[in-house]
């Protein structure tokens, strides 16, 4: 009996020492099955190494003595990568990525900013944008010890259109409100960026804050700035690839043309010289650079400018290529002055054209083209109509607040 007790304990030991074994295999293969997650993680094409800009350094202590972001092509780089950030933002809830395995982080970190608040629609939990602020904490450990000169301390960006089940339907609503009307305002993602930038720009002030989209989010990022210039708060603007189609636009310049050739016919009819000089005076009268300058003075004319976003197109893309189109043929200006920008030398907005040719749209519309190594810009020195026609509202004040003013 003593040995038959003997033999039972040792296959109790034998089969719980199997079962140990059996758990530190379970433990390897676990380990071993989250190396292999995290390679793909790394391999994954949106990952920041695989994908993101090669030549753009990390801020590092030679920052404190020649910023980095002095440089307008560094600045526009980190910028695009920010919105990359966002889209990526979304990609990570829908796949439901973990801290560890999120790829979004490194598209922000690499600059030493950190996620302060995420801007979700309340209609699908989609998050269509982000607050970045400055990381000093993270800078301090490269040994950063100031924000360099030029970094923004807060920025707000914007993601475009995600052809994606869970939120591609209201992007889409967004798409189709602006197609129709040329306005995001009704949009609850236009009433949430408005917040977030305003409370940002109270908080560190308009001169370090920037706001920033691509396509469908430099749509929301120009509308969202503009308002906030009619109010006095003007803040850095990098639009890509912003939305320059729609109905509303096209049945205006029919509009336009239709007027342009009824006066082009009226002048071509006998009539007497004087009306047609008197016409002629009312028009330069009504010229934009003389209403201005009898309301407000050439001071406070020079005041409504100070709001210069910058946009960045592609000739290839049709969604916004048309902010390249000038303004018009000489007759065409002389007859429409209502629609043309301060003509005193200052500019209503910087236009930064890229062209390599024809290209397919998806290259042409996507965001990575605005960090590549070949990236080849020009900044268009003709007039945009589009731009002027967008911008003009910030000229045109209503009379309650040429009433403020002038107090």
């Amino acid at each position: 009996m003593a040995k038959r007790g003997v033999e039972e304990v040792v296959v109790v030991a034998l089969e719980e020492k199997g079962g140990a074994m059996a758990v530190v295999v379970e433990e390897k293969e676990q380990k071993e099955e989250k190396e292999n997650e995290k390679e793909e993680e790394e391999a994954h094409p949106y990952a920041f190494h695989v994908s993101g800009p090669r030549n753009v350094a990390k801020p590092n202590w030679r920052d404190l003595i020649n910023s980095s972001w002095k440089d307008t092509n560094y600045k526009r780089s980190v910028i695009a990568c920010f919105i990359q950030a966002v889209y990526l933002l979304e990609l990570d809830r829908q796949e439901n990525r973990t801290v560890e395995t999120a790829l979004a982080p490194k598209w922000w970190m690499t600059f030493k900013y950190k996620l302060t608040q995420t801007l979700t629609d309340e209609r699908d939990g989609s998050i269509f944008g982000a607050v970045l602020e400055w990381d000093q904490s993270a800078a301090l450990a490269d040994f950063v010890l100031i924000r360099p000169s030029g970094a923004p301390k807060a920025v707000l960006v914007l993601r475009g259109t995600l052809l994606k089940g869970p939120t591609i339907r209201r992007d889409i609503e967004d798409d189709l409100r602006f197609l129709a009307w040329e306005s995001l305002k009704g949009s609850v993602r236009f009433k949430g960026a408005l917040e977030a930038l305003r409370t940002v720009a109270e908080r560190y002030g308009s001169s370090n804050v920037c706001i920033a989209g691509h396509s469908l989010g430099a749509g929301f990022a120009l509308q969202v700035g503009k308002a906030l210039a009619k109010e006095g708060i003007f803040v850095d603007a990098h639009l890509f690839n912003p939305p320059s189609i729609s109905i509303a636009m096209s049945l205006r310049n029919i509009g336009e043309k239709a007027g342009f050739a009824w006066k082009r016919l009226k002048s071509m009819l006998p009539s007497s010289s004087e009306p047609q000089a008197d016409c002629d005076e009312e028009i330069k009268d009504n010229s934009l650079k003389s209403w201005l300058g009898n309301i407000y003075g050439d001071k406070a004319s020079m005041g409504l400018k100070q709001w210069v976003p910058h946009l960045y197109v592609n000739n290839s893309d049709y969604i916004c290529c048309h902010y390249t189109d000038p303004e018009g043929t000489t007759e065409e200006n002389e007859a429409n002055k209502e629609n043309t920008s301060p003509t005193n030398g200052q500019v209503a907005a910087k236009l930064f054209v890229m062209s390599k040719g024809k290209q397919k749209f998806l290259e042409a519309h996507g965001l990575e083209q605005w960090w590549s190594d070949d990236l080849d810009l020009q900044l268009a020195i003709n007039k945009s109509k589009l731009i002027s026609r967008q911008l003009k509202s910030l000229y045109s004040l209503p009379a309650s607040q040429v009433t403020k003013r002038q107090r």
